[in-house]
């Protein structure tokens, strides 16, 4: 990948850097950080063009795929780049698609393209369920801001191969195909965020396949890997021939009935998304409860930002999740628009998330590797990306923050 340095427009940056304070607050905190984005990831496109040319330059490299995206720091403060069939490949692009979205200014659209067109080899990738993350992040969000005809093929590619996962007779994606000492047919609670790359599949060819799919997932998500208060299990091992659950684990959580903290949020994500693609009351209704446990649990921290599990042993010396915060709030945007009477409560949580992010989470301008957002754990359990920033949390972060816009502006969300 060629990587050029470019320049943010200096008439954008100077209008949205123009802001008032209220009680240390932007007063318009949508454009303070957008504009605050704009800087870091321009750094961040510089430091991905030094790793990029430093890892061909690497003879041991070149028994690897190249890079592609920037996911998280190292140990040492430097980038780590991933390459294209890293699961969070397609969420660096997408914030770009992001900035377009918001400014209009077509070097952010060079750029997503740039990100996004390496990304094209994975349109016929069958040995994973996170096409969606991938995908749909990517190419989905450029074919929504242009149209661009040949997006929307390799979106329907994608669609194919994510289909080629469904396990009929357990009605659900397969999502892992590692460990198979362990499970032998892992579903995870993420696999609920795969499915709206389905649902556009639908609605572009017509073919019910995928609705077929996307809802047949959804159902057994919603029936095995929910406790009565709505918590969720992290993974559910299921027998392909006769759909029977064989195990409830988790991987990147505390333990196997405690409650990991992202895996709620994509739950929450996921049903709200069910919802506005069927119309189905009891999506809706699943998304109000997952909701409520969020935001009713005594170990939430009162600036609503998780610890990394519910249940960890160490509360409140425990690390926080901020990508599990990121991604809530994007949801109640949506969620509000669903709910007449909890509207307000719903916004004024994800407000609550979004202005505390700011406050206390925001990375520094021009370091930490260009990423927006800080504290953010990967899996605790594993020993791995713990209190890090972390390329999802940034994605989900400008998500919420258009969605913010949107719902404010009385825009419609989709």
């Amino acid at each position: 990948m060629n990587v050029k340095p470019f320049i943010i427009p200096f008439l954008f940056a100077t209008l949205i850097l123009i802001q008032s304070c209220n009680n240390g607050q932007p007063k318009d905190i949508v454009a303070d950080n957008f504009n605050f984005a704009a800087q870091q990831l321009q750094y961040a496109i510089e430091l991905t063009g030094e790793a990029v040319s430093k890892d061909s330059r690497d003879s041991a490299s070149k028994a690897r795929r190249p890079l592609a995206s920037p996911r998280t720091l190292e140990e040492d403060g430097s980038l780590k780049m991933v390459p294209v069939r890293d699961w969070t490949s397609g969420f660096f692009p997408g914030e770009l698609w992001f900035m377009y979205e918001k400014t209009g200014d077509q070097e952010w659209k060079e750029r997503a393209i740039q990100f996004t067109e390496p990304l094209q080899v994975l349109r016929h990738h069958t040995g994973t369920h996170d096409l969606g993350f991938m995908v749909y992040n990517s190419f989905g969000n450029g074919l929504r801001l242009t149209g661009n005809s040949g997006f929307k093929e390799i979106l329907l590619d994608a669609a194919r191969s994510l289909s080629t996962r469904y396990k009929p007779g357990a009605k659900i994606i397969r999502s892992w195909d590692h460990n198979r000492d362990k499970w032998q047919c892992p579903v995870i609670i993420d696999n609920m965020m795969n499915l709206e790359l389905l649902f556009w599949a639908f609605k572009e060819s017509g073919d019910s396949t995928f609705y077929r799919i996307a809802v047949n997932h959804a159902n057994s998500t919603m029936k095995n890997h929910f406790r009565p208060d709505y918590s969720t299990y992290h993974v559910v091992d299921y027998d392909t021939i006769t759909g029977e659950v064989l195990n409830r684990h988790t991987h990147q959580g505390f333990a196997h009935e405690s409650t990991w903290s992202r895996g709620q949020a994509w739950a929450l994500y996921g049903y709200t998304l069910m919802y506005r693609e069927t119309g189905d009351q009891a999506y809706l209704n699943q998304a109000n409860h997952i909701a409520e446990y969020i935001f009713t649990h005594p170990r939430l921290p009162e600036d609503l930002i998780p610890y990394w599990d519910f249940d960890a042993p160490e509360i409140p010396n425990e690390p926080r999740d901020v990508s599990a915060a990121a991604i809530t709030a994007s949801a109640l945007y949506e969620l509000s628009s669903y709910n007449g009477g909890d509207a307000g409560r719903y916004t004024r949580w994800a407000d609550t998330v979004l202005e505390n992010l700011t406050t206390d989470y925001r990375a520094t301008p021009g370091a930490d590797g260009g990423f927006l957002l800080l504290h953010s754990t990967g899996a605790k359990s594993l020993n791995s990306e713990i209190d890090v920033p972390l390329v999802y949390a940034d994605y989900y972060y400008l998500e919420a923050l258009l969605r913010k816009s949107r719902i404010e502006d009385n825009r419609p969300l989709f």
